[in-house]
């Protein structure tokens, strides 16, 4: 996939990296006790800890420790059995200590691969350089008065995944792509739930331009805290095309934070980016280097699931699907299991088209989930069974799930009830087919001087006669057998 931009004297390649902080799914936070909860009443999970009382101490959550080695793991990274939390000094009024502890020198892991599925069916690596640790600040409220500001400290001390790629991606799609993939893989390991609306997963790029052919790389810039794949494959392009627009005038990229604005689709200038230094990081003094042994990473490795490349790997080897449809079906864990469910004893290949076909289509078009469906793995398995017992035809099968969308109800029930049952008897088809014949000598004639369309005509008339109920197979066959007479 070739992203270029034309400027005035040449074609400009884009240079992205991203920074996600991804929550980690944890009922307490990663240096307190207390609640992590979405949606409380503002400052009602706050510890004397997480609001920076005097006195007060971290104690490093276990559970979190084990998240993040899981995702080191699921990135097939590097996990570093010795890492250090450091103190990273800034202000900000919702950053009570006055600094947050983080990990620089040390991280938790290191560099790691995400494979990404092109649109033409090639694959792209992108590295991952750092995988560590952090806490959250909380979050300053400006909309609750004309004069003043708020604080609600309920996220302070959340356990953040900082995920940081190396500068490998070429384009906004693949930015997009990226997200998607990373989201995947951490709702597969159960780390991180990826709700970007409800920010426990948000997006800082870093993006630079430099001329075609080009090794050196230029100035970038960071645009921060973007909270949809949208909106970073907006920002990205438009930043992008801002800095392009730059070189080409003479003028200089200076390397700074900014602020992406989804109304208009621009970015604008935040503050002057920061270096490491600024940051003044130093060892946490309450908190010792975190020391890991193999065995505690080899038992969590061993409990990993199987994550989306090694399943799509699978359908493709053990149910003949294409990698499209295996790729569209590994993408959420939960999609995978209901198809494996749907596949269960019958042929993969029509299970995979009615999920990602019928299923997928009207799940769109009620904005549903597929947690949400009301058509059960079990009940669409069955529907399918009785396509292939010739009970119900292809047409037939259609008005039966969307009965079933509707109703929620078992097909069995509703072919019992609207009496859709397929005729199959081929007695009772014969009689149809001999009547029709006999009425209609013309276009018998039609047929046997070699008008094969009049065919369609005799199974249109016959599917007619029967509301639709006879077996189209059985109804063709029968009157070419009758016809060729």
């Amino acid at each position: 996939m070739t992203y270029l931009i034309q400027g005035d004297r040449g074609d400009w390649e884009v240079v992205i990296g991203l920074e996600i902080h991804g929550q980690v799914v944890s009922k307490a936070k990663l240096f307190s006790g207390a609640a992590t909860a979405f949606g409380a009443d503002p400052n009602c999970q706050v510890s004397l800890v997480d609001a920076a009382m005097p006195g007060m101490l971290p104690v490093i959550n276990e559970h979190c420790v084990e998240q993040a080695v899981r995702t080191g793991l699921g990135l097939k990274a590097e996990i570093n059995l010795f890492s250090v939390f450091e103190r990273k000094n800034y202000f900000y009024a919702d950053l009570p200590q006055g600094y947050q502890i983080s990990q620089y020198q040390h991280p938790i892991v290191g560099e790691g691969t995400v494979v990404l599925d092109m649109p033409d069916g090639s694959t792209r690596e992108i590295g991952i350089e750092r995988l560590h640790m952090e806490q959250d600040a909380g979050k300053s409220l400006h909309d609750q008065d004309p004069r003043r500001s708020f604080i609600d400290l309920n996220r302070t001390g959340v356990c953040l995944m900082e995920i940081v790629t190396k500068p490998d991606i070429r384009s906004p799609e693949e930015a997009g792509l990226f997200l998607r993939k990373l989201r995947s893989i951490m709702r597969y390991l159960g780390t991180c739930d990826g709700n970007m609306e409800e920010g426990s997963m948000r997006c800082d790029i870093n993006v630079s331009v430099r001329s075609v052919g080009e090794t050196e790389l230029r100035t970038r810039a960071e645009v921060k805290n973007l909270n949809s794949v949208r909106f970073v494959m907006q920002a990205i392009e438009y930043e992008a095309s801002r800095q392009v627009e730059a070189h080409d005038a003479g003028e200089e990229v200076v390397q700074e934070t900014r602020l992406f604005d989804s109304a208009r689709g621009t970015t604008r200038p935040m503050r002057a980016k920061e270096f490491a230094h600024d940051y003044r990081y130093f060892p946490d003094p309450d908190l010792l280097p975190l020391q890991l042994d193999q065995a505690f990473v080899d038992r969590i490795k061993a409990a990993l699931p199987e994550l989306p490349d090694d399943k799509k790997a699978r359908f493709i080897r053990e149910f003949g699907l294409s990698p499209y449809d295996a790729g569209v079906l590994v993408a959420s864990r939960r999609v995978a299991e209901y198809f494996e469910a749907v596949a269960e004893g019958r042929d993969p290949k029509t299970a995979a088209n009615w999920v990602i076909t019928n299923l997928f289509g009207a799940l769109n078009a009620k904005g549903l989930d597929i947690s949400e469906s009301p058509v059960s793995a079990a009940a669409l398995g069955k529907l399918i069974d009785l396509i292939g017992k010739g009970t119900l035809s292809g047409r037939m099968a259609k008005e039966v799930f969307d009965a079933m969308l509707e109703s929620g109800q078992d097909p069995e029930a509703i072919v019992a009830e609207r009496g859709l049952e397929q005729i199959s008897d081929s007695g009772a088809i014969e009689g149809i087919v001999d009547g029709l014949i006999a009425d209609n000598p013309t276009q018998v004639e039609q047929y046997r001087a070699g008008n094969q369309k009049v065919i369609g005509w005799f199974v249109g008339q016959i599917m007619k006669a029967t509301q639709g109920k006879a077996n189209p197979q059985m109804v063709n066959k029968l009157l070419r057998e009758k016809l060729g007479e």
